[in-house]
């Protein structure tokens, strides 16, 4: 936003400089009252605008902050953990690439009426190139390669994925924004992330297959955009970094959306339409927004850390809702994976 002239994200990274503030004092943008503020206590002007748990400055969010920000990380990973079964149920009725198209389309309309009905500024120029990064990995490159992977692929194999993106996430985090967790906490991020791995290897067969190459590029541009997605979600609130994200893919949705459906056949069932709807605006809008939300509470590591329970979830909605088997192994697994979340939150980066 411009009338954010500076902010600090949790790992101590500056989004903006002191020259910003001195710059914006002399030509005389924002209020006198708001740019004092930003000047005396660090909280950025335009804080109506303001994630909470996102004031500049605030390196220790209270207990308060840190319930609410684990609460919607964890509901974003809720969320998350229906888009593999959701895809699924699309694919009975959706080519895959009528089903990223349209829902990315659904999900830009529901998010650019949000944003046109608050009357929600443009984002600043310097915020283009971030959101961007978001739209390429997080509304797009994503949803693309993991449908393109479940043609083939179950959803346990396709959840690892799931299970390495959280560790991906922090090393990403550490290279873009600086961020230093402690030791502990990579200990317990890499036994979890090891423990997910092989519980999914494990009950896909150990197998690999064509679709692991979409399986790992998704995973790597996902990461990508959920750190950059994270730094932004500090300088405006996390419903608008996606809602922006998702109004930048337009240009490239809609006429994909066209021609796939042109080429593609749709047979609409009950199943296609549900999962369709919920991919475009559970996963891909209201997921993101309060996981965004969350991560810009408590630290993109922390809550890329709870991620870790997402292949576990996964899991259990697709014996609810697919009718795959779940094996012995998972309750070991679940304990395994709880511990090392409950590490990873005590940890001090």
């Amino acid at each position: 936003m411009r009338t954010e002239s500076s902010a600090i994200d949790g790992t101590g990274i500056a989004v903006s400089t002191d020259t910003d503030l001195t710059s914006a004092a002399r030509t005389g943008t924002g209020r006198c009252t708001a740019g004092a503020r930003a000047v005396t206590d660090g909280t950025p002007a335009g804080s109506l605008h303001r994630p909470p748990g996102a004031g500049a400055g605030r390196r220790n969010p209270s207990p308060t902050d840190r319930r609410s920000g684990t609460l919607q990380a964890a509901l974003g990973v809720t969320a998350f953990s229906l888009t593999f079964p959701a895809t699924a149920w699309g694919l009975e009725g959706f080519g895959p690439w009528s089903l990223v198209a349209v829902r990315c389309v659904l999900a830009a309309v529901v998010a650019g009426g949000c944003l046109l009905a608050l009357r929600v500024p443009v984002p600043a120029r310097r915020h283009l190139a971030g959101l961007g990064v978001v739209a390429a990995g997080v509304v797009f490159g994503f949803p693309l390669l993991t449908t393109l992977a479940l043609q083939t692929s179950t959803t346990a194999h396709a959840a690892v994925v799931v299970g390495l993106l959280p560790l991906t996430t922090a090393l990403f985090s550490a290279l873009r924004t600086g961020a230093r967790p402690s030791r502990m906490f990579w200990l317990a991020a890499c036994a979890g992330a090891a423990a997910v791995i092989a519980f999914t290897v494990q009950q896909s067969g150990g197998a690999l297959t064509g679709a692991d190459a979409y399986l790992f590029g998704a995973l790597l541009i996902c990461a990508a955009g959920y750190t950059e997605g994270g730094r932004l979600a500090r300088v405006m609130p996390g419903w608008q970094v996606i809602g922006w994200a998702l109004v930048l893919c337009l240009p490239l949705s809609v006429p994909g959306a066209l021609v796939a459906l042109s080429y593609e056949p749709v047979h609409l069932t009950a199943h296609s339409v549900t999962g369709l709807l919920w991919v475009a605006v559970g996963s891909q809008f209201l997921g993101l927004v309060v996981w965004y939300r969350g991560m810009a509470s408590i630290g993109i590591p922390k809550a890329s850390q709870l991620q870790l329970a997402q292949p576990l979830l996964t899991l259990v909605w697709s014996v609810l809702l697919l009718g795959e088997r779940l094996t012995p192994a998972a309750p070991l697994t679940a304990a395994a994976v709880l511990v090392c979340i409950a590490l990873t939150q005590r940890a001090r980066g």
